[in-house]
Parts: C-alpha cells; sequence; structure tokens
C-alpha cells in the first residue's frame, strides 16, 4: 500500500518537482499540441509577464504578480487551452544606469565619462545579465510555470527591431517630430526624466510676495524671476477688470526697470494669493502652456548645471541654493518684498532613480504627438476602419470606451480616462547611454531613420528612447513582431507563428499603479502599429502592504522577503497568502503569521490526502463520478460538483480570491471535518475516496502547485504530471439557485435527513464548546418531532464526530434539570446533560462576567440608536451596521442568560 510521509516538508520537494515541469517541456505550448495536452481546436490563452526591471530582486508584489498569473496559466493549461506565457525582463534604462553608476562611483572612485561609452555600457550589461540570472531563479522558486523557451529582454536585438520599425513608422506618419518644448530635467543626472520617474517629496519652505509694479505676485522661486515679464490674471476676476489684455505698465525690478505686459487667461486661480502672477516660461510647464497659447517671448535663466545665466547679472553662475538669500536681500533692500510664509509647504519633484531635484527646461527631444491625425494602416478594431484619420489619443480613448478592452475592477476606467484625456505629447528621447539609441542618423544635411543604413559617414543621434517606449510593444514584440508578423500561420504550432496564434493576448495582469504608464502605452503602440488591440483584459492587483496597511520600505524595517518567506514556510504558503484576502485594484495587508497559517493549511491538505491513500486499494489515475452507496457521499459528491462548477466560474471571472476561499472551506470543512470522519464511520470507501483526492488535487493545483504535484506523484508515480491533467469538469448548470436549497438539490428528500442531522451535529459541537466541555460528552438526549426517525440512522456519526458516550433518542423532554437545551427547527430539543461534566461555580463565574461586559455594550447601542442626531446624519449603511451590531449583542446576551439560567 502506498503511503504519504506523516509531514509536508517543502523544501524536500519544490526544487526537484520545478525541474520535473521544466524537463517536461509543458510550460511551452508547442509540446503540449504535440503530447496531445493541448487541443488546436480551442482558443488559445496568452499573457505576457510584465517583465521586472534588472535592477536587483523581485519583492512582493512581483510575488503576489507571479501568484496571480501562474493561476491563470495553470488552470487554462489544465483546460486543455494553448497556454503561453511568456517571461522577460526589462532594461529599465535610467534606473540601470543609474545604479551602475553609483556602484562606480563608490567602488572606484569613477564617472561613466571616465570609461567611455561603450566600456560602461559593457558594465551595465554584466550587471544587467546578474539581476537577470536572480530574478530568473526567483520566478521559479514562487513555481512560476513561464515558457522560458520564449524569454524576452526590453533591449536585446528583437526587441531593437521592434523599436526601430515603430519609431521609422511614426516618424514617417509626422507622429514622432523632433522639437524645443518643456522636459523634467534632472541636473544631477543630466538627462530628461519622464513623469513616472518623479517623486513628490513634501518640504517646508518660504513663499515670497513681491510688489510688481501695481501688483503684489508670490513665489517660491524667486531664482526664476528674472526673465519675468508677464503678469497673468483670469479674465473674469473683478479686482483687474480696469487692466486690459497687452496693456503695458513699467515697474522697477531685480536688476532694474523693465516693462511688463498684461495677459489675461482662464489657468489663473483666483483664489491663489493676489490672484495674479508672473510667469516663467522656460522653467515651469504651466507657464511654458501660457506662453505656447498666447505666443510669449520664453528665456532661459537657469542653465543645465543649476547654475544662473548672465540674464540673472551679478547672480550669473551661482546655484539656486546660493543664490536664492542674495536675491531676497536685494529685492528687500529695494522695498520689494512685501511678505514672507515661512511655512509654505510644496511637492519638491526629485528623480527617483538618482535623488537629484528637477529643474524644467525647455530642451530640444524627440515627441510622440498624441493629437496629430494619421491614417490607420489596417483595423482589427470595433468601430475603426482601414484608411480612417485618426490621433493616438483618440484610439487610446476608443478602444476602452467600446469595451475592446476591459478593465478590472471597473472603476479604474474613470482613472484611465482622466489621463488619456489630458495626454499631453510624450517624450521619447533621454540624455543617457544605456537603453535603445534613437534610430536617427546624420550625415550633414541628410538624415536617415531606421536600421544603421549603408555606406560611411553616418552619425547616429546620441540620445536613448525613454524606457517605456520598447516596453509599450511588449505583446506583440515577444511575439515575433515584426519578422514573423505577416508570413505566420495561424493554428500552426512554432515560434515562428506565434503571432498568429497568440495576438492579441488574453489579459494583462499588472499593479494599478502603472496603469497609464504602461497599460496605456501598450495600448497606444499596439492600435497605432497593428490596428488592433494588445490584450482583452487588464487585471490590476493592489499593493501590498504590511499588517498595519503600511508600504513595505526598507527604512520602515517591515519588508517580508519573498524568498525568506519560501525558505520558511514554502512556496504554496506564500502564495496563498497573496492570492486570498486579495481582490483586484485593493492593496492587500501582509504578515508572517498569515504565511505561516497557509503552511499549516498546506500540511493539512497533504494529511488529509495521506488519509483518503491509505483507504485506497488502488489508486487510479483516470477516474469517472462514482456512485454514491449513503447519504454522505451523495452529499460530498453534490458539494463537489458544486465546487468545481463554482471554482471554474471564480477563475474565469478572475475571482482568485474567491475561488481560493471555497476551496479552502470545502477542504477543511466539508471534507476533513465532516465527510472523512464520516468514512470511518460508514468504511469501503476506497472508490470514492480517490474520485475525491483526484479531483481535490487538480483543483487545487494553479493555487498550490507544489504540495498538490508531489502528492500527485507519491499516489499515481511518475508516468503522470498534475499540471496536465485534465480540469475537472460537471455536467449540468449550477447556476440556478431555483433548483437548489443550502447548496443542494430540493428535489432529493434524502438531503434534507442528512442536513438535520449536520445542523445536530453543529449544535452538538457548539453547546460542548459554550461550556468548555473537552473530549466527550457523558450524555446527550434528542426529543424527536414527529417525522424526524429517520434522524436515529446517523447515530453512531453524532456519537463519534460528536464526541458523546451516550446518547439517547425519546419522545418526551428528560426530567433532568441539569441540561443545557438548543433547539433545532425540523427535528427538535437537544439536551446536554451537564451534570459532572463542568465546575459549576467557575462556569458561572465566567458567564456572569461575559453578560457583565455585553449589558453595557447592548445600552450603549441602544442610547446611540435613539440619537436622531446620528441616526438621521449618518450614512445609511453606516446605521444599518450600528444596528446590526446591536442585534448581534442582545443575541448573545439572551443566550449567556440561557447558559447562565440552566446552571442555576
Amino acid at each position: 500500500m502506498k503511503e504519504l510521509p506523516k509531514a509536508y516538508e517543502p523544501q524536500l520537494y519544490e526544487n526537484d518537482t520545478y525541474k520535473r515541469w521544466e524537463e517536461s517541456g509543458f510550460f511551452n505550448p508547442d509540446v503540449c499540441l504535440e503530447k496531445g495536452v493541448a487541443k488546436a481546436d480551442v482558443p488559445a490563452f496568452a499573457m505576457v509577464l510584465p517583465p521586472p526591471n534588472v535592477t536587483g530582486t523581485l519583492h512582493m508584489g512581483h510575488a503576489a504578480m507571479l501568484a496571480i498569473q501562474d493561476v491563470m496559466a495553470r488552470y487554462h493549461r489544465m483546460k486543455g487551452e494553448k497556454t503561453v506565457w511568456i517571461p522577460g525582463t526589462d532594461h529599465a534604462a535610467i534606473a540601470t544606469q543609474s545604479k551602475v553608476e553609483k556602484i562606480l562611483l563608490e567602488e572606484e572612485g569613477k564617472t561613466r565619462h571616465d570609461l567611455g561609452r561603450e566600456e560602461f555600457l559593457k558594465r551595465v550589461d554584466a550587471f544587467a545579465q546578474q539581476s537577470h540570472d536572480t530574478i530568473v531563479n526567483q520566478a521559479k522558486k514562487m513555481g512560476a510555470s513561464l515558457d522560458w523557451s520564449r524569454e524576452a529582454f526590453t533591449l536585446d536585438a528583437a526587441r531593437n527591431k521592434a523599436v526601430n520599425t515603430v519609431f521609422s513608422m511614426m516618424y514617417d506618419d509626422g507622429i514622432i517630430y523632433q522639437g524645443d518644448r518643456i522636459v523634467n530635467w534632472d541636473p544631477k543626472m543630466q538627462s530628461n526624466v519622464s513623469d513616472d520617474e518623479i517623486v513628490r517629496v513634501e518640504e517646508k519652505t518660504s513663499f515670497y510676495y513681491f510688489q510688481y509694479g501695481p501688483f503684489v505676485i508670490g513665489t517660491a522661486r524667486p531664482e526664476t524671476k528674472f526673465g519675468d515679464k508677464y503678469v497673468v490674471m483670469h479674465p473674469d476676476d473683478a479686482r483687474y477688470a480696469q487692466y486690459k489684455k497687452g496693456e503695458t505698465f513699467d515697474c522697477e525690478w531685480i536688476n532694474g526697470p523693465i516693462t511688463a505686459t498684461i495677459i489675461k487667461d482662464e489657468s489663473v486661480d483666483p483664489e491663489f494669493g493676489s490672484g495674479v502672477m508672473t510667469i516663467t516660461p522656460w522653467h515651469d510647464t504651466n507657464d511654458f502652456d501660457i506662453a505656447e497659447k498666447h505666443g510669449l517671448d520664453k528665456e532661459q535663466v537657469i542653465d543645465l548645471n543649476g547654475k544662473l545665466l548672465s540674464i540673472a547679472g551679478e547672480f550669473a553662475g551661482m546655484s539656486i541654493e546660493q543664490a536664492r538669500p542674495k536675491i531676497i536681500e536685494k529685492l528687500k533692500a529695494k522695498g520689494l518684498v512685501v511678505k514672507v510664509d515661512e511655512e509654505y509647504e510644496h511637492a519638491l519633484a526629485t528623480n527617483y532613480r538618482g535623488g537629484g531635484v528637477i529643474e524644467p527646461q525647455i530642451s530640444k527631444q524627440w515627441f510622440v504627438d498624441v493629437n496629430k491625425q494619421f491614417a490607420m494602416r489596417a483595423s482589427n478594431i470595433t468601430g475603426i476602419k482601414a484608411g480612417q484619420m485618426v490621433t493616438l489619443k483618440q484610439l487610446m480613448q476608443h478602444v476602452v470606451r467600446e469595451n475592446n478592452i476591459q478593465i478590472i475592477p471597473e472603476r479604474f476606467e474613470k482613472t484611465y480616462f482622466h489621463w488619456i484625456d489630458n495626454l499631453r505629447d510624450w517624450c521619447i528621447s533621454r540624455q543617457i547611454w544605456y537603453g535603445h539609441q534613437v534610430p536617427v542618423w546624420y550625415k550633414g544635411e541628410d538624415i536617415y531613420v531606421g536600421d544603421a543604413p549603408d555606406g560611411d559617414g553616418w552619425t547616429q543621434d546620441p540620445d536613448t528612447l525613454d524606457t517605456w517606449f520598447s516596453s509599450g510593444l511588449w505583446t506583440f514584440s515577444t511575439l515575433g513582431w515584426p519578422d514573423y508578423a505577416l508570413r505566420a500561420t495561424p493554428g500552426k504550432p512554432g515560434k515562428e507563428n506565434d503571432f498568429a496564434n497568440y495576438h492579441p493576448t488574453r489579459v494583462l495582469e499588472t499593479g494599478y499603479d502603472i496603469l497609464f504608464f504602461w497599460v496605456a502605452r501598450m495600448i497606444l503602440m499596439s492600435t497605432y502599429a497593428l490596428g488592433d488591440i494588445p490584450f482583452e483584459k487588464v487585471y490590476l492587483h493592489g499593493l501590498v502592504r504590511d499588517e498595519h496597511g503600511k508600504k513595505m520600505s526598507k527604512t520602515e524595517g517591515n519588508v517580508i522577503d519573498p524568498l525568506d518567506m519560501i525558505a520558511k514556510y514554502g512556496t504554496d504558503a506564500t502564495r496563498l497568502s497573496l492570492l486570498i484576502g486579495g481582490t483586484p485594484g485593493n492593496d492587500m495587508k501582509l504578515s508572517e503569521e498569515k504565511i505561516a497559517g497557509f503552511r499549516n493549511f498546506a500540511n493539512k491538505l497533504w494529511n488529509i490526502s495521506r488519509f483518503m491513500l491509505m483507504n485506497i486499494d488502488e489508486p487510479k489515475l483516470s477516474v469517472l463520478r462514482p456512485e454514491p452507496a449513503t447519504d454522505s457521499d451523495r452529499y460530498i459528491l453534490w458539494q463537489i460538483d458544486c465546487l468545481i462548477d463554482n471554482t471554474t466560474k471564480r477563475l474565469i471571472q478572475y475571482e482568485f480570491s474567491a475561488a481560493g476561499e471555497e476551496l479552502r472551506n470545502f477542504t477543511w470543512g466539508e471534507l476533513a471535518d465532516y465527510y472523512l470522519e464520516e468514512s470511518k464511520i460508514e468504511g469501503n470507501k476506497s472508490e470514492i475516496l480517490n474520485y475525491i483526492v483526484n479531483t481535490v488535487l487538480k483543483l487545487w493545483h494553479p493555487f498550490m502547485p507544489f504540495v498538490t504535484e508531489s502528492i500527485w506523484e507519491k499516489i499515481y508515480g511518475q508516468e503522470s504530471l498534475l499540471m496536465v491533467e485534465k480540469w475537472p469538469e460537471v455536467e449540468g448548470d449550477f447556476s440556478d439557485s431555483s433548483g437548489k436549497e443550502n447548496n443542494v438539490p430540493v428535489n432529493d428528500a434524502y438531503y434534507y435527513i442528512y442536513l438535520e442531522y449536520r445542523q445536530i451535529l453543529k449544535e452538538i459541537r457548539q453547546m460542548k464548546g459554550e461550556y468548555n466541555i473537552r473530549g466527550k460528552a457523558k450524555r446527550v438526549t434528542i426529543v424527536l418531532e414527529e417525522g424526524a426517525e429517520n434522524i436515529r440512522d446517523f447515530d453512531r456519526h453524532l456519537l463519534s464526530i460528536g464526541g458523546i458516550e451516550k446518547l439517547e433518542f425519546v419522545s418526551t423532554p428528560p426530567s433532568d434539570q441539569n441540561v443545557a437545551v438548543s433547539t433545532i427547527t425540523k427535528v427538535g430539543s437537544i439536551y446536554l446533560h451537564l451534570d459532572g461534566e463542568v465546575d459549576k461555580e467557575k462556569e458561572k463565574t465566567r458567564l456572569q462576567k461575559e453578560i457583565d461586559t455585553v449589558a453595557p455594550y447592548v445600552v450603549q447601542m441602544e442610547k446611540k440608536l435613539a440619537n436622531s442626531e446620528f441616526v438621521d446624519n449618518a450614512p445609511a449603511q453606516v446605521v444599518e451596521a450600528e444596528q446590526q451590531k446591536l442585534t448581534d449583542a442582545k443575541e448573545k446576551l439572551e443566550k449567556l442568560q440561557t447558559q447562565l439560567d440552566a446552571l442555576e
């Protein structure tokens, strides 16, 4: 007879199990097709892994992402679908270059310029490779069933080909242009950075009010004001109605008299300060927009190194920090400082990757024009035709508005549209060395766009592209575009046919924090380059926070490392802790205690399987639903049918936590607490236990792949792999609630008697718990109602599972007064005889103490709900919740008093 060891030790199984999976080749859909575990005539399931940055190790947020996506991949693979889950990593240009530059400076005291571009990039490549290897190892530790044969890197040759192709297409359509516009400039890094790399740091600083001719203006940045010569106010501000647009006036300013011009613009907030402001178009994004709108001059005051220019006169060459107090002194001497607010709070823009303070600058950069019309080359988008004139912004709005792409949860659609409706031209060039170099070549006055041109004398643009440009192509560049796109054949296996077989992908799962920065750019790139959506659905997970809801950070010392948890509690426990309790779009709390609790559950599943295996004569791999022999059998088989149906529906609807909770409740409750105990009494359950363990392991596999695969191997041998076993199915529709009551069919009478037995068992257990009876109760009497005689058939079950020494069925209540009573609808009354079972005085003291606690709470809640001010003003759901609390407290108080009276 086969037997499992007494306890599950994850460390003994996980590495070997993952090795078996890899060696099987079943992560690759082509192998699944070849070996018949995937079907060519069913829809494919394709998904790309959001590529982690090659700057370090994976954290709990990545672990949650891997767990959720692996559930999807394993489920669809077991459904027999051609399932491809494509792995990869992101070169994360600025982040990676910053990391290597820091290491270089700390270890060798050198900068990248000391090494030169070629040698420095070798260093970056070596660092990226080492980090990549760490990330891949961590993904495997998480059990991720990724197709490693299709692994990609956002900076490899294939992705470079895709990047250059899309860049050329956009350039030819006039969508990509080079121009002088305001960008986020980091003087420390000497590059502009994207909006998503900006971190706002709250700080207190001084806010200055200056006399500017007849107006009072306010600013926190007096060092930028040397070139200010426009005064802007709202056109409807009655305080300044006498001033006309274009009117000029002379006034004394920092370095002498100037002539200023009145500008009227709706963007000015009349409630802020005096409602009047001067603008610095070269160093402020909003001011730049006003200057563009009204055709105003722009003048640079601060250079790219953060030093003041000659326009600052005597302050030229100074840093901002040096110049600011000296400028204030000069303005005070001129009598132009009206007042200073020393407690002004504002958000300072800093570069997340380097820590430098952002200094907005007008700079010649490459941009993607999101409002320029172009003709669609082709279109598979509902409502958009080939040749139709559209803009990128319109495409990005259309596919979500028309539900070509569904965002889960739906509330994030509002966030998406807010961002896209206010989308600005996308600056795609960076002044760093690491990344895809801009594919533009110069020779004299000639310009060539695309891959390296033939002939000598060409010089490539030194700038690199924003990382998001290449990662925006991720869903289709990883599937062979552009090389294989035109000649790919749908239905045929092989990587050369991936684009035809798997694009658009089924779902993109990622964090809600990059909905705009990555998800929106993928939609932009795919709808433009392919005339198609990149994915059908977007599933957004939340952030993983500590047990108190705080963001995990090394500074706080509250980081939970996934690898540490895996080593300590196993991968399955770590995965379940991230799956159960997590819902789309919501942050989740995580503690080590939660992970430890799921380690206990993994061991519970092991022991449940161990018991079943010990009672199976001959484990059979291929099983059909067996015929039930007892009411217990009928009930558990019905519950399994419901479990299969509900789990399948939950997974289809992306309700991973709910699916896991149903599986756990069934396994620990219905199966372990009831049926396995019943099987010990009824005996001869080999066939049905084999069916149960076979089915339950399959349903649990996407969630807990290691422990289920390990049990499967112990039961059925190495000839079979659970990861490609067929997903369980049931006949009939279980969604019609009118056909069920208490989760059983209403037309089957024998379920009712079984459920009444279960209710009696529940009440007996509850009474024993309330009276602190440990071990067996000495005597229980059940007074049966008429027509409930069939309950007697479960006497052995009640005695054994209920933990009772003596059970009596009678027609009249016992004369013994030393009992506790619990009434059961339709069956009768249960009498638990207490004589000799409990220390009466001790129990009376305990009950009275509880009553003394609950009674004042009831009074307090009654007063609160009698207060009309609270009831009338509080939200309805709050009042309803408080009323429920009062009801629950009253019920508890009544029950406590009944128990105390019984002891009296």
